[in-house]
């Protein structure tokens, strides 16, 4: 069986939360990669920059419908949700684009397991953490060469 350890790109490009939106394009879309970890001084994993983050950025503000009932009204959606969102449309930085607090495995999780994920979550790039640090990441090629090499 294979796990993390063995498909994982371990020569990871990172991105800081200070770095520009626009800088942190370029590095995604330099680099053929659909998104990276982001990290603090340490390689602590903070979050994660995908280009779905980036491309949100120019989608319009999904305002959320009101119920009136009386004198009042109820919100059908979340002002959470739309906060959220505002935020990342008016992002300049990596920091402030990121999904924080990302899901990651370790070094054993199982390719089956990671895959899983992948599939579930509709991740296309999952981050590898030992110790508390970014080791890795296992992108979706990862795991399509183990298709490849198994035959």
């Amino acid at each position: 069986m294979l796990h993390a350890k063995d498909v994982m790109t371990a020569k990871v490009i990172a991105l800081r939360p200070e770095m520009k939106i626009v800088e942190a394009a370029k590095i995604l879309l330099d680099n053929h990669i659909n998104g990276a970890p982001v990290v603090g001084g340490d390689l602590e994993l903070l979050g994660i920059l995908c280009q779905s983050d980036l491309v949100a950025q120019q989608k319009a503000v999904s305002v959320p419908s009101f119920f009136s009932t009386l004198d009042g009204f109820i919100p059908l959606g979340s002002f959470k949700d739309m906060d959220r969102e505002m935020e990342k449309i008016a992002a300049t930085t990596v920091g402030a684009a990121m999904t924080p607090d990302p899901l990651y495995v370790t070094l054993d999780a199982s390719v089956e397991d990671i895959a899983g994920v992948m599939v579930d979550k509709g991740y296309h790039t999952v981050p590898v953490v030992d110790d508390g640090k970014v080791v890795g990441v296992v992108g979706k090629e990862d795991i399509l060469r183990t298709l490849i090499e198994n035959k």
